[in-house]
Formats: C-alpha cells, sequence, structure tokens
C-alpha cells in the first residue's frame, strides 16, 4: 500500500470522497481542482494542485501534475455547458491531453469515472463527449478500468440528489417529472472504496464496470424514502406534464449558461429518461465491497437537522435572491421614474434639502447596479453583506434626518429590517458544496 495518486475533481462531490478514501488508505494524494485555494483550507492533508482542464489540452501541460505519480483517477465531470464549465474541454480535450501524457510518462493506470447513460443514444453532448472520453480511453495504452456508477448517494447532496431531496421535502405534495425513471443508487463510500480497490488490485484490468447498487427504485419511489428519512410524513406524489415543466427547464438552461447551474435542465432530463439505472455487474463482489441497497444506506446515516434545512431551503434560496434583487433594482426604478418628485419632497423635509437632486439620483442608481449585481453568480454573496451594510448606514442616516418615519403606519423604515434578514440568509447560504 502506499504511493502517489493523483485524484482529479478532487474537489467535487465524488472527487473529494475518493481522496479521502485513498488517503485513509495510505495512500499519498495529489489533488487536483480548479480553485486550490479553498480546497486546501477543507482537506489540507492532501497536496493541492491547480488542474483546471481549460489549461491542460497539451499533453506537455500535464508534466508537472503527473512527477512522481502511481496512478491516476479521474473523477472531472459537468453536466451542461455553462459558465466555467465545457463538455469538450472537460470530457474530451482535458482527458486526450492527460491520457497522452500517461502514456509518454509511463503513468500506466488511469481509473477513470464516468457515469452510466454515457451512450451516443441518450441524445446529449453530456452523453456523447462522455463516449468519447470511454472511447479514448479504451484505445489507449493504458491499464486502464471505467467506472460507470448509477445515481450516486452520500449523506451531502449537490446537484441532482439535492434537487430531488429538495422535491422529497415539499411541502403537502411532491411534484415530480415522469416519476417511472429508475435508479439502482450507490452509496458514495462503497464507490470510492472500489476506487481504492482499484488502485491496489490490478487483477481487473482494461474493463468497464457498471457501479450500481443492489435495489432498483423509481424516481417516486427516491422521493418516498428520501421524504422518510427526512422525518416528514407522507405526502402524495403529483407528476407535472412534460409541457408544464417544459418552461421551468428552459429557463433552468439558460441561467445553466450565465453560469447559476441547475439540475433541471434538458440534459438532464434526457440522461433520466435515457436510464440511469446501468446494467447488473459483479463489481461488489470482485472487488471485495459490501455495497448497501439505497434503503439500507438511508438507515445506516440518519439525517440530521442540518440535512432537514438544506432539503427545505433548497429552492427557498433562489426565490430569496431573485425577490432580494429584484427589490433593490425596482426601488431604484421607481425613484428615478414615477416617484422621482416624491423622492425629492421626502428629502426636502430634512437638513439636507439642498442636496436632495444627488441624494435621490446617486441613492437610485446604487439600489439598481446592486441589484442588478446580486444576479452575477460569483458576486451574490458579497453583494448581499454590501447590501447588510449600507442598509444600516441608509437607516442610520434616516434616523438622524426623517426619525418621524419609524412611527409611520406603513411602516417605511421598520419594513426595511426583513430585507436586512433576507441579506443574511442570502449570504450566509453561498456554499455549493
Amino acid at each position: 500500500m502506499g504511493g502517489c495518486v493523483l485524484v482529479l475533481g478532487a474537489n467535487g462531490f465524488i472527487g473529494s470522497r475518493v481522496a479521502a478514501a485513498l488517503s485513509a488508505a495510505g495512500y499519498q494524494v495529489r489533488a487536483g481542482a480548479r480553485d486550490t485555494l479553498t480546497a486546501s483550507r477543507r482537506a489540507p492533508h492532501f497536496e493541492w494542485v491547480k488542474a483546471d482542464f481549460f489549461n491542460l489540452t497539451h499533453a506537455d501541460d500535464w508534466q508537472g501534475l503527473l512527477a512522481g505519480v502511481d496512478a491516476v483517477v479521474n473523477c472531472v465531470g459537468v453536466l451542461q455547458d455553462g459558465g466555467k464549465d465545457s463538455n469538450r474541454i472537460a470530457h474530451v480535450d482535458g482527458p486526450r491531453a492527460l491520457i497522452a501524457a500517461c502514456e509518454v510518462g509511463g503513468i500506466s493506470r488511469l481509473i477513470h469515472v464516468s457515469a452510466v447513460g454515457a451512450d451516443e443514444g441518450a441524445g446529449t453532448l453530456y452523453a456523447s463527449s462522455k463516449a468519447e472520453t470511454e472511447a479514448m480511453v479504451m484505445a489507449s495504452k493504458l491499464d486502464w478500468v471505467i467506472l460507470r456508477p448509477s445515481l450516486v448517494v452520500d449523506r451531502a447532496a449537490f446537484g441532482g440528489t439535492g434537487f430531488i431531496r429538495a422535491l422529497s421535502a415539499m411541502p403537502v405534495v411532491m411534484p415530480v417529472v415522469g416519476g417511472e425513471q429508475v435508479f439502482k443508487p450507490v452509496a458514495l463510500a462503497d464507490l470510492a472504496q472500489a476506487v481504492v480497490k482499484l488502485v491496489s488490485d490490478r487483477s481487473i484490468s482494461r474493463e468497464t464496470l457498471d457501479i450500481t447498487g443492489p435495489e432498483t427504485v423509481t424516481m417516486v419511489e427516491t422521493l418516498s424514502l428520501y421524504r422518510g428519512w427526512l422525518g416528514f410524513d407522507a405526502a402524495p406524489v403529483v407528476r407535472v406534464p412534460r409541457w408544464m415543466a417544459a418552461p421551468a427547464i428552459v429557463v433552468g438552461d439558460v441561467l445553466g449558461r450565465l453560469g447559476w447551474p441547475s439540475p433541471l435542465r434538458s440534459t438532464a432530463m434526457k440522461q433520466l429518461d435515457y436510464g440511469a439505472a446501468g446494467a447488473d455487474s459483479d463489481w461488489a463482489s470482485r472487488l471485495g465491497v459490501d455495497a448497501r441497497s439505497f434503503r439500507r444506506f438511508l438507515s445506516e446515516n440518519p439525517a440530521s437537522v442540518q440535512d432537514v434545512w438544506h432539503a427545505r431551503l433548497w429552492g427557498v434560496r433562489p426565490i430569496a435572491i431573485v425577490v432580494l434583487g429584484l427589490f433593490w433594482f425596482l426601488t431604484g426604478v421607481v425613484s428615478y421614474t414615477v416617484g422621482w418628485e416624491q423622492s425629492l419632497a421626502i428629502i426636502r423635509e430634512t437638513a439636507a434639502a439642498r442636496f436632495a437632486w444627488p441624494i435621490v439620483w446617486f441613492g437610485a442608481l446604487l439600489d439598481v447596479v446592486l441589484g442588478l449585481m446580486l444576479f452575477v453568480r460569483p458576486w451574490t454573496s458579497r453583494v448581499a453583506v454590501f447590501m447588510f451594510l449600507a442598509t444600516i448606514g441608509y437607516l442610520i442616516a434616516a434616523t438622524i434626518l426623517l426619525p418621524q418615519y419609524w412611527l409611520s403606519p406603513l411602516g417605511p423604515w421598520l419594513k426595511v429590517l426583513p430585507m436586512m434578514a433576507l441579506c443574511l440568509f442570502v449570504a450566509g447560504t453561498e456554499a455549493r458544496r
């Protein structure tokens, strides 16, 4: 046991657990990620290296990352193009250069984590690009193994599993598009254990393994089981017609392009409809892994209050961002338009009357700019904090100049306080993984 293993995508949902399992088994983990600063704080024991596939599209680009490495585990994958995500880069250009670099550098062992449904027939760029990756791996001279997991479940939830939990936690009813889709959920810890076994035991070579759990469940059953796991009373499932869900899926695609990745996108729906169960496989017995059923996994990992909060707030956060951004933006628009004269009249009641025009003009501009900036993905948390601090300054000035408005029946100053709490909620729920 031992040696150095390069784990690519080591800050992701699957990659982070694979890296942890390898480290626990005694391997030196060289952890590749886009954002090594944040990742190194979470797992300081690993040797973190910057591994952004956008900058690793030629074999020479990999030389430093592969120096001293005994095996490579590739966990990098994206669902749909948008923001910093590119199927072509993540699934084709980057892996092609990696394979070539491994061949030149004499690093034979490559464990590639793909996915069930990575076939041309699925009709998505995600599937076709992943299929191209698999073909490149198979055609290589490397000692490779391709893993194709079904729905991967863990105490942590990200992307699709986070969305499924959110649907299961809906009040009164559980909405679902389709519902007949089938999974064979596999516990992430079991998948990580399989990777560890494959790194150490090279008797399985140049094979593709569907990594599936021993229990088959439909989407409806998955929702019901998650709902019970979270401690909520049973609720009926409402099947949403596809035509009714279509606008939400279009919005999800647009938001993804703008850097707001959502599991409710056309690619996710097509992949679910194509099939996410995978073929029966004897991977567990061959590798000596005690693969757990979905029900057993849930029973052995009881939900905490944090799980309940995450499931319930998963859908609340985007609503909060939209409401908060529109509140600021529209407040500024109103001040610039129909409310201009009234805004000037209010300032003219105070000792700052001679500065009424610039106060209203710059105040409205700040509202509009901050409202729009909140919708820019990398800025959201910081803008929400700035909104909170700006509102404190606003209330201090308002109290000095117009203290009587605290007692107004319409409560213009009091009504600002819930908005401040909303700012803190948006800022405090920024983390995605």
